[in-house]
């Protein structure tokens, strides 16, 4: 497919972007420690957590689509496909990809469905899914390491 060294741009590239999802989840952290309560009353907190979750699994779809892009993979129809086209070429296992298209499909309703998003969903979201973040970057940078030895 590639030669070893055709992946040093994908490989700083991805890192890039791996760096700033790991700064928006760093953001949430902080932020986790809100309640429920805190979310309905405070619109400013729940704008930040609304934006950074959107922009952290931004991040997500866009390595996604670099991966897709640079190894020349069939092309995602829609963002909610990516996922499952990394999988076929063994970037991804498949059981993230399952994870990774329930956080595309959360990204959906915090984009489209902005002003009637459930704060417990919200809540809920801040609370579990936060660590898939650490292991899409884990399995990204892993497969990147095996075929090239980068990041």
């Amino acid at each position: 497919m590639h030669a070893r060294g055709d992946f040093k741009p994908l490989g700083s590239l991805i890192a890039a972007k791996l760096s700033r999802l790991k700064q928006y989840k760093g953001f949430l952290e902080r932020l986790k420690e809100a309640s429920l309560g805190e979310l309905e009353e405070d619109f400013k907190l729940r704008g930040a957590v609304e934006r950074y979750l959107h922009l952290a699994i931004e991040c997500m779809i866009d390595v996604g689509n670099e991966m897709v892009s640079a190894l020349q993979l069939r092309r995602p129809e829609r963002y909610r496909d990516i996922p499952e086209v990394l999988a076929e070429a063994g970037v991804i296992p498949r059981e993230f990809a399952e994870t990774f298209a329930s956080m595309i499909g959360f990204r959906n309703l915090l984009v489209h469905d902005y002003a009637s998003i459930n704060l417990r969903l919200l809540h809920e979201f801040l609370q579990t899914r936060l660590g898939d973040f650490d292991l899409f970057a884990k399995h990204i940078a892993s497969w990147l390491k095996e075929k090239s030895g980068l990041v």
